[in-house]
């Protein structure tokens, strides 16, 4: 699989899978970490914009999406019940999803970006139990309890590479 850069002429491709993966969370039983159609396109275009949007390719099409931010992320500036592992410079993880079809996006989202960065942070909803274990599978550890924007609670992970 490529990873690459999202383009705007992705963009219909990359809200067919956010589509998808708001219906696979609520099957598995997290129907409001994504609710109301989030992520927002305007959103979609300011991570192209800003080169943080990337998508994962196979066979000309388009399998997966993930935000790659290298940089301090506000939310992660008050963690609570726990501790980073690091306070080296760190790049985060957001908004990653799959169209299903391809086995492991999140491994290859992870090897991508530990290649960038080394020191590594993700975080997902409390009921995002494959994110979880996908995450724990890799070796990320759990920190505490980070804040979005919103004030709802997320689970804080990092991983540190070598």
């Amino acid at each position: 699989m490529d990873i690459r850069l999202a383009e705007n002429e992705d963009l219909p491709e990359v809200m067919e899978i956010y589509s998808y993966a708001r219906e696979f969370m609520k099957t598995v039983g997290n129907p409001t970490q994504w609710a109301g159609g989030y992520p927002k396109r305007e959103m979609l275009e300011d991570d192209i914009a800003k080169n943080n949007l990337y998508v994962g390719v196979e066979n000309g099409k388009i399998c997966g999406i993930f935000a790659f931010i290298v940089g301090e992320d506000e939310t992660y500036k008050i963690i609570d019940n726990g501790e980073w592992h690091s306070n080296a410079v760190y790049g985060t993880i957001h908004r990653i999803a799959s169209n299903g079809q391809v086995k492991g996006f999140s491994k290859i989202c992870f090897d991508f970006c530990k290649e960038k960065n080394k020191y590594l942070r993700i975080d997902t909803h409390k009921n995002n139990k494959p994110m979880q274990s996908a995450v724990k599978k890799y070796g990320f550890k759990e920190c505490g309890t980070i804040y979005t924007y919103d004030g709802s609670s997320r689970i804080a992970f990092d991983y540190i590479g070598e």
